[in-house]
């Protein structure tokens, strides 16, 4: 018998973060420091969510096509939305928009290339390195979340968040590469 798992805990813990996303957003159209440290606590929380909703369904025998369908979309989507809404402040701007397009430039293509490959019954399983892009993709974020709040506390929190979004653009330019590798070899037996 087929059970449900719908509403699985791994998988609620993909639709929080998903709700995560427009709750974040929402604190930058608030003036002071309160917004930006409720969008931290915010961030952080669907961060962690991130591992364990993984670790859960395996932990659980709770995998399901949806949790693997909406997972890398709850990814995606608290990245890029949180990258824009940063551009769109200012915080991103000049030369370190250019470490954010290739953040968010490099997800689309992943995104897709997954798409081709999973269609070619091909796994790409995630490397250590892409894990650490992710840890460091999300610590820079977190940072660059709290800004002027952050730095009130910490002078140079803004300034640590901007060098790690490079740091993640350089490891997500690596990381890119090992999976369009795997994938041209694919598309070119095609």
């Amino acid at each position: 018998m087929k059970r449900n798992v719908t509403l699985s805990v791994p998988n609620l813990l993909t639709y929080g973060r998903i709700l995560a996303v427009p709750a974040v957003s929402a604190c930058f159209y608030f003036e002071g420091h309160a917004p930006r440290w409720v969008a931290l606590a915010i961030f952080i929380v669907a961060a962690i969510t991130d591992f364990f909703d993984g670790y859960l369904a395996r932990a659980w025998q709770q995998q399901s096509a949806l949790g693997r369908m909406l997972d890398p979309i709850a990814d995606k989507l608290l990245v890029s939305v949180s990258l824009l809404m940063l551009a769109a402040i200012g915080t991103i701007g000049g030369w370190s928009l250019v470490a954010a397009i290739i953040i968010l430039c490099r997800e689309i293509l992943v995104s897709g290339l997954r798409e081709f490959l999973a269609e070619l019954s091909v796994s790409v399983p995630v490397t250590k390195m892409a894990k650490w892009k992710t840890t460091v993709q999300l610590i820079a974020i977190a940072l660059l979340l709290v800004g002027p709040a952050g730095e009130a506390v910490l002078p140079g929190t803004e300034l640590a968040g901007l060098i790690a979004l490079w740091l993640a653009a350089i490891l997500t330019l690596y990381t890119g590469y090992d999976y369009f590798r795997v994938g041209i070899g694919h598309l070119i037996e095609e």
